[in-house]
């Protein structure tokens, strides 16, 4: 396989699931004429026309909604949310409508939909458009939860996604769409974390735009005789307690790495689920590392100020006596 970008790997995931499938169509804002905000779609209206390229108005309740209607007649939409912060402008479609049918309906009722967005800060787009939200939608029972954080997961967590019969959220840092690799034909479930590196001294758990961040401070601790073992959660909802939990019991530390904020966070969840079923394998308290508490800033030095960044999650194992 030749190397290929993130976004390449997206659009290829997609292309591919409207060539085998006649009930799988995209709907969002710029999808079509405009080739995708971040130019995922870039070409398929071309190739696939209108009918199942769809342009949407910029309203994310009505054309999230209408996912959900043609989902329940048979379809299987691909709903491209253009940010996350926009897809609060949907939450109750999506919380009170797609993730609540089938236990309304007493199992009569599937959602089959698939809604994509980005995520993540980095940019400088600020406040309003530099959200990591997917904390709050794994939340919600009734979600698939997914953020895939590497070439093969963007090119091969779509097909599992439009195959499930319930709604499938897809979180792809905005980041990582310029990124390179060359992409494996193995299959991708949607159950299981993954170890990305292998090691013995401290666990570092990480998902998303994060991953590359844990990645990194693996590499500078290795320099110093640390030999980090990184986990990529990959699932949000439902999380893979018990590769978490193995790999934390090998390692009997933990640093979770998070660009939500703190307070009421995913990295909260994942250490509070260590500290449950791992107490007595750690050595030290589990450590967090997440994004300050405060709107985004636009400016890039402060931007980087707030979000966790290699050397802060470098300090924070080094604060363990790994």
């Amino acid at each position: 396989m030749s190397v290929i970008t993130y976004r390449e790997a997206v659009r290829q995931a997609i292309r591919e699931a409207l060539i085998s499938d006649d009930r799988v169509f995209v709907m969002g804002e710029d999808v079509g004429h405009y080739g995708g905000t971040y130019a995922v779609t870039l070409g398929l209206l071309e190739e696939f026309g209108p009918e199942r390229i769809r342009d949407t108005p910029l309203s994310e309740s009505g054309f999230v909604g209408a996912g959900i209607g043609a989902a329940l007649g048979g379809m299987r939409p691909i709903v491209e949310v253009m940010t996350v912060n926009f897809s609060l402008l949907a939450l109750d479609q999506i919380m009170n409508n797609a993730a609540s049918l089938l236990y309304m309906s007493g199992g009569q009722l599937n959602v089959p939909l698939v809604i994509r967005m980005a995520t993540g800060a980095g940019r400088q787009v600020a406040a309003q458009h530099s959200h990591s939200l997917e904390g709050w939608y794994a939340h919600i029972p009734g979600l698939r939860v997914l953020a895939p954080a590497t070439i093969d997961d963007a090119r091969r967590m779509l097909a599992p996604a439009l195959e499930d019969p319930d709604p499938v959220l897809i979180f792809e840092h905005a980041m990582l769409y310029g990124t390179e690799g060359e992409p494996s034909q193995d299959a991708v479930d949607l159950t299981s974390a993954a170890i990305r590196r292998a090691g013995d001294d401290v666990t570092i758990v990480a998902y998303g735009g994060t991953l590359r961040t844990a990645l990194g401070a693996a590499q500078v601790l290795a320099a110093e005789g640390i030999d980090a073992q990184v986990v990529d959660l990959r699932i949000l909802r439902p999380l893979d307690t018990a590769t978490i939990v193995g790999a934390v019991a090998h390692t009997h530390r933990a640093v979770v790495v998070d660009e939500g904020w703190r307070s009421g966070s995913l990295s909260a969840e994942v250490a509070s689920r260590i500290t449950e079923e791992a107490f007595y394998d750690l050595d030290a308290p589990v450590a967090r590392v997440c994004s300050a508490e405060v709107p985004m800033p636009y400016a890039k030095h402060l931007e980087d100020e707030v979000m966790p960044q290699v050397d802060d999650v470098v300090a924070a194992v080094r604060a363990m006596g790994a």
